[in-house]
């Protein structure tokens, strides 16, 4: 265990965290044999928590031997596994500040990133050189070899407000920047979240959302280290079905790609039988495909609202009755929802949140942040019916034609009604005339670009009809499954469009 207790010498109910990776020590101390993390390939795995809490502390100590202070930034680049968790928490533990990177992603954005925020160190499953920064192997002989180096000591700045996680967005408008997450927006989810009790020791909870994404980091190892569950940690290319059964997983926080793949099996019901609570994020659920895998598993789907400045909790529909299509939950205790300025809930404008849960704003001086009386513009457009949140679209992907605005997601739900349509994305696309006109891509089968249009031209206003129709065999998604409709807005400049 680190130095620095996880506890106060005054016995206080519920303890204060000051630092995240105080929750692994608290479990080790009240679970040391239980089960804190599985990987079921390529062999199977495992760590107790007192395994963890010690290799945390060994690696923690191991990169403070090279060097490395607090607020030194370290990066961590790879798949999810127990190393990811380990490098993690032992960047946390030791006060540096983590910046999970994609693994996907090339050198050349990787040294950017590196470059933009500073990092000291890398930690890295593939093997990537980049200039003037230290790397690290991230596999279970490498921080072995990282602990070896180590006193086995390390002592965490008791700083709640001390910046614990920088992750890069696109932001409300759309440049790629990093959040600035301390360890008290990391914590406050966590304590938002607990109060809806779906995560205990006995719980065990499917890893499958990256963790170099705010949902896959925090909503979900976050919360399994919060509630002292075990993590099947593992990504999409493996065999999830096989995993869930034989791990026995009981939690289900996917994304909508994940759920679609599990309906391909037809012993899908059976095969999630010990599963109780299953909740989609990290991209829209579209209702159709929410309402299929219910009636296939009798598993209701809940969703939620978040976003990574938010860390990312703001709504939830845990707790409540079935959720209605288009409704994402009433807000997390502790969060505050406000649409546009106050005056009119009912009426879609811009989402505006508060809570202990939000950034410092962005990397490196704190611009864009939260205003001086803790409000953020999400650049989300919603409206709240009955309490509830409904999304409508994001403020950045509003589409003006002259000047009529179209919110992409209500032409996509108009083209999801054709039967045989598999997926659909509605974006701008820069006219001299009309400001922009509607350009849809879809795939799916059985379908032609006239049956969209005129199917559009007897649901639709004139001005919100697509002009373009492009059918691709399927629609570009990041890891997370949301599409890249920067991606296909560069599609539109070309001059064909190839399925």
């Amino acid at each position: 265990m680190g130095e620095q207790e996880w506890r106060d010498d005054v016995n206080t109910s519920p303890p204060v965290f000051t630092n995240l990776a105080q929750l692994v020590s608290r479990n080790a101390a009240s679970h040391p044999n239980g089960v804190a993390v599985v990987q079921p390939s390529p062999r199977r795995r495992s760590l107790t928590w007192a395994e963890l809490d010690f290799l945390v502390t060994s690696v923690a100590s191991g990169l403070a031997a090279h060097g490395l202070v607090a607020g030194h930034r370290v990066a961590v680049c790879g798949p999810n596994s127990i190393e990811f968790v380990v490098a993690y928490f032992a960047a946390l533990r030791a006060g540096f500040v983590c910046v999970p990177v994609n693994p996907e992603a090339s050198d050349e954005d990787v040294h950017s990133m590196l470059l933009d925020c500073g990092a000291r160190a890398l930690l890295s499953a593939a093997d990537r050189q980049i200039a003037d920064v230290r790397t690290f192997s991230l596999t279970e002989s490498g921080l072995q070899a990282l602990g070896a180096d180590g006193s086995g000591r390390v002592i965490s700045p008791a700083d709640r407000e001390a910046l614990a996680v920088l992750l890069y967005t696109a932001g409300t408008s759309g440049d790629p920047k990093a959040a600035m997450l301390t360890h008290r927006a990391l914590l406050s989810h966590l304590e938002h979240i607990e109060p809806y009790e779906i995560v205990d020791d006995h719980t065990i909870v499917l890893g499958v959302l990256p963790m170099f994404h705010v949902f896959g980091l925090n909503a979900v190892l976050g919360s399994s280290v919060m509630g002292a569950a075990t993590l099947v940690v593992t990504d999409a290319s493996d065999d999830l079905m096989k995993i869930i059964v034989e791990e026995r997983v009981t939690n289900l926080p996917v994304g909508p790609s994940t759920i679609y793949r599990m309906l391909q099996h037809d012993d899908v019901a059976t095969s999630l039988v010990e599963v109780r609570t299953v909740l989609c994020g990290a991209a829209a659920l579209p209702p159709a495909l929410a309402d299929a895998f219910t009636s296939r598993t009798g598993l209701r789907v809940d969703q939620g609202y978040g976003l990574t400045e938010a860390s990312p909790g703001v709504t939830v529909t845990l707790g409540g009755g079935q959720p209605l299509p288009g409704h994402l939950g009433r807000p997390l205790p502790g969060v505050d929802v406000r649409i546009g300025d106050g005056r009119d809930e009912g009426e879609p404008a811009e989402i505006w949140i508060r809570g202990d849960n939000l950034f410092s704003g962005y990397w490196p001086d704190g611009s864009g942040g939260p205003d001086h009386n803790g409000w953020f513009a999400t650049g989300d457009i919603g409206y709240l019916a009955d309490g509830e949140l409904v999304l409508v679209d994001r403020v950045r992907e509003l589409i003006t034609v002259n000047g009529f605005h179209v919110y992409p997601a209500e032409v996509e739900a108009v083209i999801r009604e054709l039967p045989g349509i598999d997926d659909v994305a509605v974006v701008g696309k820069p006219d001299e005339r009309s400001g922009e006109q509607v350009v849809a891509f879809a795939a799916g089968r059985g379908v032609t670009e006239q049956m969209i249009l005129d199917h559009c031209s007897s649901s639709l206003a004139r001005f919100k009809r697509p002009t373009e129709v492009h059918l691709l065999e399927e629609l570009p998604r990041g890891a997370t499954g949301k599409i890249k409709k920067g991606a296909l807005r560069r599609l539109t400049s070309t001059a064909e469009v190839s399925p």
